[in-house]
């Protein structure tokens, strides 16, 4: 059970959840429960009609019950997020089957999530807690991920929560050299003779899009930056960024702003031609965008929360820089002077890429994490 699942896939959840499906497809019999439009390769439930112009919470819980009901004949229900948390909470309940939960991310952890949901994200924290307390399994995407699923939900039993990581398929994310007829970077503009780096995310509070925009005001005057961030949270938080885009660009040369979802050819070329991918993240249980990026044989500047350091290895993968809520300032200048650093000694980034893929190859093969999957359905199903 997932909000997301191709065609529409917006983040890290939607991408673990198809990536996943694949390889277990190859174990066992999966069927698939998305929200959205219909389509051939899943269950699509749309909300309520009724609840078109609620509150989102109230109208994503409409779809969860949706999803419920369709869950008859199942062996295991397996929910990601707290969009269908609940809807793998009822089928349990309803259809007297056990509930294996992955937890993405915390919403206790998303105060900014107010500012999207309003009264909703309280709704959301009732949701998230009550399936997450008594799922029959927890999977946490990282072991500092875990931590926080025992530090928000003390009542858990440590022996219910798992930890089973993100992957990554490196035959799709590999190093890839421009298609002179039809370069996305060539497109934007990109002059290839100066170096470059890039972001790739949404834009939200928990992305850190405003850190990265403050510490690009440091960069080397050679550097480019490729931002590819759209589908803003709020109105308010897409305007904020326009604002500080817009005054970077007119402040600096080499300022390309990508706002639209684009397909992973064009990421793939984006992230192989940067010197060094940027992840200013506030909050992230892993974060699946750095391994797409090192698959790619590309350094990454990453700050050290959550699960990152268990991507990113601190001077042999990329360069970890220290974020601390209290002291932003000190945070973006970091990210400037490890940028910096990273492109006044390329063969130093190209060692940190070569690595990069080597680990992804090593460590987050979907395959060796469809099987940990499966041991954990095997476990609350016996």
């Amino acid at each position: 059970m997932t909000r997301e699942y191709p065609p529409e896939v917006y983040g890290g959840a939607g991408v673990h959840v198809t990536e996943l499906v694949a390889q277990l497809r190859r174990l066992c019999q999966v069927d698939v429960h998305c929200m959205g439009a219909p389509r051939s390769t899943a269950f699509a439930h749309q909300p309520d009609p009724a609840l078109a112009d609620a509150n989102p919470a109230l109208s994503t819980l409409s779809a969860d019950l949706r999803m419920a009901a369709a869950a008859a004949g199942a062996t295991v229900v397996h929910s990601h997020t707290w969009y269908t948390g609940m809807a793998g909470h009822i089928s349990a309940l309803l259809h007297g089957i056990p509930h294996v939960l992955t937890a993405h991310s915390l919403e206790p952890k998303r105060p900014w999530k107010a500012e999207q949901l309003g009264g909703g994200y309280q709704v959301s924290l009732w949701a998230e807690r009550t399936a997450i307390q008594a799922a029959d399994a927890v999977i946490a995407v990282s072991a500092r991920m875990r931590e926080d699923v025992l530090s928000v939900y003390p009542a858990l039993d440590p022996a219910r929560v798992h930890v089973v990581k993100n992957g990554i398929d490196t035959d799709v994310w590999r190093p890839a050299a421009p298609d002179p007829a039809e370069s996305v970077l060539a497109e934007l503009g990109v002059d290839p003779s100066r170096p470059m780096v890039a972001f790739v995310g949404r834009i939200t509070r928990q992305k850190g899009v405003p850190h990265l925009i403050a510490a690009a005001h440091r960069f080397d005057p050679a550097i480019q930056l490729v931002l590819c961030a759209g589908a803003p949270d709020t109105p308010e938080i897409g305007a904020e960024v326009k604002s500080a885009v817009d005054e970077l660009a007119a402040r600096r040369s080499g300022v390309f702003w990508v706002r639209d979802f684009l397909p992973v050819p064009e990421i793939r070329e984006i992230l192989s031609a940067a010197t060094a991918f940027i992840c200013p993240s506030v909050y992230e249980p892993l974060g699946i965008v750095n391994l797409e990026a090192m698959a790619c044989e590309t350094a990454v500047v990453a700050s050290d929360v959550g699960g990152i350091p268990e991507v990113v290895a601190d001077g042999a993968t990329g360069i970890l820089v220290h974020y601390d809520d209290k002291d932003p300032r000190s945070f973006e200048a970091g990210l400037a002077d490890a940028v910096n650093a990273l492109v006044a000694d390329p063969a130093r980034a190209r060692d940190f890429g070569v690595a990069g893929r080597r680990r992804c190859v090593d460590e987050f093969s979907w395959a060796r994490i469809a099987g940990q999957t499966l041991e954990i359905y095997s476990g609350v199903s016996g």
